[in-house]
């Protein structure tokens, strides 16, 4: 078990650990515990009623928070042909095509979202094993493998976040900053929420919402009641 520092125990405390709050209530509760001289991200995970083993309970998606996350993400865009010039003209930070894809096989990740073209796919499969373990693979359920390249690069830089079950079933998405107002934070989470629930896997059963914490980057979690949707 990782050892805790002064300030997270002393946060830690003034929590209980076990009680329900509505999500107004934890996100607060988050936003008043928070001591550290960075803008921490307040992030939410969700355990979910499904064994990710299967194929057919897997949770994957994505869901554009209406206030964004606070970060400021470098996005990297694998095309070809006019499809470069509409990428360069939505604001990518990079584009290119098989030049691209070697220069990553390289070693160069400075980037943080990979999209591409379909006519793009055979080049950058390549890239597997270095995006894959990352969750920086282009993938069309994402909506990252695509031709609508524009909307792709805007979703991402307005607060376009993925999410996926890991072996777990569980779910960690960012919602914002802890200098985000408790309104914008609030309206982020339930937005993802909604986005999971909407996504429940129909061979899914029982119950779907098990658990749901929300926590700043260095903060201890505050529990939340995701109501009787879940």
């Amino acid at each position: 078990m990782p050892k805790r520092g002064k300030k997270y125990l002393e946060a830690r405390r003034q929590i209980d650990r076990e009680e329900k709050h509505e999500p107004e209530q934890a996100l607060s509760k988050v936003k008043e515990l928070s001591s550290r001289s960075f803008d921490e991200t307040v992030e939410a995970a969700f355990r979910l009623g499904v064994n990710p083993k299967h194929a057919d309970q897997q949770v994957r998606g994505s869901v554009v928070l209406p206030h964004g996350t606070g970060k400021t993400v470098k996005v990297v865009v694998f095309a070809k042909g006019e499809k470069i010039n509409e990428a360069e003209e939505a604001g990518a930070d990079f584009v290119g095509s098989d030049e691209l894809v070697a220069k990553v096989q390289e070693g160069w990740m400075d980037f943080d979202i990979a999209v591409a073209t379909p006519d793009m796919m055979s080049s950058v499969g390549k890239l597997g094993k270095v995006l894959g373990p990352r969750g920086m693979m282009p993938n069309p359920k994402s909506g990252t493998v695509t031709f609508e390249v524009a909307k792709a690069i805007n979703d991402i830089k307005a607060g376009k976040v993925e999410y996926r079950t890991d072996k777990a079933g569980n779910v960690h998405v960012p919602v914002g900053k802890v200098s985000f107002e408790l309104d914008k934070l609030v309206e982020n989470f339930n937005t993802v929420l909604e986005a999971l629930l909407k996504d429940r896997p129909a061979a899914a059963k029982g119950q779907y919402m098990r658990n749901v914490t929300v926590s700043s980057t260095m903060g201890p979690g505050v529990k939340v009641n995701p109501g009787a949707k879940a």
